[in-house]
């Protein structure tokens, strides 16, 4: 069975309420002690024009990479605590954030003696990132398994490092605890690679650029574990996670789902990035939901 009929095997087998799901209360729950585990360590072979030198997290959208736009979004939400699995080129993505607050500093360096002083302090995240190297040609669930050691509790979010979602984190949970199955991943409405016409008495009468169609459902990421998901996976068992873990976990019944009929948009292609790029520009990037003003989108 492959990972996408799976996915619809699960959602046949879940019966979602037909209310909208209440907004998870942070502070009874502790989705401030929840943990982000994101997926840094692919190589990114379709955007090679980007991936070449860098890891595809660190490919920009509006001067930032990905993966800050990723981390803001989750922060957003309560969740303070991420551990990044690095793998391909994992070095640039440590630079990063060991520099982090440099980046947006003014400072001097005496290059005699090495000391440096900070002049003004730049704006710093209250993020607890543990860079975590899991192999350079480890597939995603052993890259996940790897990661549990530095998962402070049972349940933790995880995703991948090239997707923008406007998801909200809480609800799915929320419903994630609701169903108590050991994963929860979200369904989402991928963007068509055409243009949508809508025509008739032979002419256009709309146009619309990459629109989310609206069948047909993927695995879009943003992900709730158990760590009891990765129980049979040993230290040699190099497995992918949707073919590998959710495959199993689907003919379980212990795959759960969470449909997101917002927006989201994954960066496979240049022409994606383009897109993420041209609408963080307009203003327009509905994964924006901290609402950052306009003098905060500098380069970090």
């Amino acid at each position: 069975m492959s990972a996408q009929s799976a996915l619809e095997q699960t959602m046949r087998a879940t019966e979602l309420p037909a209310e909208p799901i209440e907004r998870l209360d942070r502070t009874s729950t502790g989705i401030a002690d929840m943990t982000a585990v994101i997926l840094c360590g692919g190589q990114g072979t379709r955007l090679r024009e980007e991936t070449e030198f860098k890891p595809k997290p660190m490919v920009e959208v509006g001067g930032r990479p990905i993966l800050w736009h990723i981390m803001k979004l989750y922060r957003h939400f309560g969740v303070r605590n991420f551990v990044l699995c690095l793998g391909y080129r994992g070095d640039m993505i440590r630079d990063y954030f060991l520099n982090y607050r440099l980046r947006n500093s003014d400072f001097a360096v005496d290059l005699g003696t090495g000391a440096l002083e900070t002049l003004q302090a730049g704006e710093a995240e209250d993020w607890r990132v543990v860079l975590a190297e899991t192999g350079a040609d480890t597939q995603t669930a052993q890259r996940l398994r790897r990661a549990l050691k530095f998962v402070r509790t049972s349940s933790f979010f995880a995703t991948y490092g090239d997707g923008l979602a406007d998801v909200d984190l809480g609800a799915l949970l929320a419903h994630h605890r609701r169903q108590r199955r050991a994963a929860t991943v979200t369904a989402v409405h991928p963007s068509s690679r055409f243009g949508e016409l809508a025509i008739g008495g032979g002419l256009v009468k709309s146009f619309q650029e990459k629109p989310q169609v609206t069948e047909g459902w993927i695995n879009g990421g943003f992900m709730v574990f158990e760590k009891r998901a990765f129980d049979g996976i040993g230290p040699d068992d190099n497995l992918p996670l949707e073919a590998g873990v959710l495959e199993m976990l689907a003919q379980r019944q212990e795959l759960a789902v969470y449909q997101h009929g917002g927006f989201w948009q994954c960066m496979d292609t240049y022409r994606e990035m383009c897109l993420l790029n041209e609408m963080w520009a307009k203003g327009s990037a509905p994964w924006q939901v901290w609402q950052e003003c306009s003098s905060n989108r500098l380069t970090a």
